[in-house]
């Protein structure tokens, strides 16, 4: 072989492996560890403080992100119920299986014992929906949705859209928070709240008002004994498990808050997270599902790197 033909076959060879190499360091199917491991600083934010919830309980923290882009009004009445310690004392009075955890004031059927609001609201105007807005992001998922036209996420949380009727509204998936009512639209405010422990609830869509999501603690809610009354109520006061504290983050001194940081919902990384999940290649996976479901899609938290913090 010339010298020539030599050198142009050693080329070749070596631009093979250098493809190869380059193929096995960068999997054509990321798995969502990859995604995540790959992902920069900008792909991840800060929760913000003024809007961010800790429920304290016995055995610690629940970490609750509000959402005031989709429920405005009661974002700020829970926070003014907050702010004058309206929930410090009372209790967790429902838990049922496959469904929700539920708390508020026990006496709260007893006007002479109730729980009394100094400032806040007691009930409000519902916010099932809002106007569909073109200003807020929105990564839409591929795959239909049985209960709306569109379903996507939006600043974090999973929400439903519906063109037609320029309207958009947060969806009942596990974690999400939202304010109990009566019958009557307008009979919830917030005094009452739920989180959502089981399969998806989503015929509850647009029926109550969702306010915001559990994004650290879930565990201290989902392993709570069930209630053994009407709609997983407890029956005894000794049932009840008490609330230390409901606090808005940014009134809790910096050295004792909870800093975690969120994945973007607004960026090309969740966009591979979404698809890392839709289509499954990890080894032990035999069949890819090619789709996923709004409430399928995980939206990752960590605690806040020190190079994230203001």
């Amino acid at each position: 072989m010339c010298f020539r033909k030599y050198w142009i076959f050693a080329i070749t060879l070596f631009s093979a492996a250098a493809v190869f190499a380059a193929d096995v360091s960068q999997p054509k199917h990321p798995s969502m560890a990859d995604v995540l491991a790959a992902s920069k600083s900008t792909d991840w934010r800060l929760l913000d403080p003024e809007n961010t919830l800790y429920l304290e309980l016995p055995r610690g923290r629940v970490v609750i992100e509000l959402a005031p882009d989709f429920a405005s009004n009661h974002v700020a009445n829970v926070k003014a119920l907050a702010r004058e310690h309206y929930f410090d004392g009372l209790a967790i009075l429902r838990v049922q299986e496959n469904y929700v955890v539920q708390w508020g004031d026990p006496e709260a059927e007893k006007p002479d014992r109730a729980r009394q609001i100094l400032h806040a609201k007691r009930t409000l105007p519902a916010e099932f929906e809002r106007a569909l807005d073109p200003a807020l992001p929105f990564t839409r998922l591929p795959d239909g949705d049985v209960y709306a036209p569109e379903v996507g996420f939006s600043g974090g949380f999973p929400v439903a859209r519906d063109p037609k009727s320029g309207k958009m509204w947060l969806v009942h998936c596990y974690g999400m928070v939202g304010a109990g009512r009566d019958n009557p639209t307008d009979s919830g405010g917030g005094t009452e709240l739920y989180v959502v422990i089981g399969q998806a609830p989503r015929q509850l869509d647009r029926n109550v008002t969702l306010l915001g999501r559990v994004v650290q603690g879930m565990e201290l809610l989902t392993v709570l004994p069930r209630g053994t009354g009407a709609l997983g109520f407890y029956e005894k006061a000794e049932q009840r498990l008490p609330i230390k504290a409901i606090q808005v983050a940014a009134d809790v001194p910096v050295a004792e808050r909870t800093e975690l940081e969120i994945i973007r919902t607004d960026t090309p990384t969740f966009q591979a997270l979404i698809e890392s999940r839709r289509n499954r290649h990890e080894e032990w996976f035999h069949v890819a599902a090619g789709r996923i479901d709004v409430c399928n899609v995980p939206i990752p938290v960590r605690p806040a790197s020190t190079r994230a913090r203001p």
